[in-house]
């Protein structure tokens, strides 16, 4: 098989890992990043987690109403008893956490296929100074995100 054929094949897989970890980053992202007026912001405080989740009484920012129970992703590392920013995701009492802890939480899959993504740009394309690029930006993003969340 032609080498160009492989670098091809290559570039092709590193860019797929690239636009998956994108795609799944966007997901929540969005809510923390784009203004919109569907969504709410406010305070969670958090009163019971439990294997994936973790659940407890809203308080909105501004204009909202207050919730007894909003379910946020367990991942945020928040002991219970704590208050932290969130956004409801519009038609759920679904929380996103906000704020910077929460926009670096969000890009996570990014930041995993930035890794994944270095790796086949080093032994499929032979670009090394690249690939050492992807992975310093992969591991500062999940660095960052778990100092974020934990410190």
């Amino acid at each position: 098989m032609p080498a160009y054929l492989l670098r091809g094949a290559a570039g092709l897989v590193a860019a797929l890992i690239l636009t998956a970890g994108v795609w799944a980053s966007w997901g929540t992202a969005r809510h923390v990043m784009v203004p919109d007026d569907g969504r709410e912001r406010g305070m969670l405080s958090v009163a019971r987690c439990g294997g994936e989740e973790c659940t407890g009484p809203y308080a909105p920012a501004s204009g909202g109403k207050p919730r007894d129970r909003v379910v946020i992703d367990r991942s945020v590392a928040t002991p219970k008893g704590e208050r932290i920013p969130v956004v409801v995701k519009p038609g759920s009492d679904e929380a996103v956490r906000s704020g910077g802890p929460g926009f670096l939480h969000a890009w996570l899959p990014l930041g995993g296929a930035l890794l994944l993504a270095a790796v086949v740009v080093a032994g499929g394309l032979r670009l090394n100074r690249f690939a050492a690029g992807l992975a310093l930006a992969g591991g500062v993003q999940l660095t960052a995100s778990f100092a974020a969340l934990t410190l």
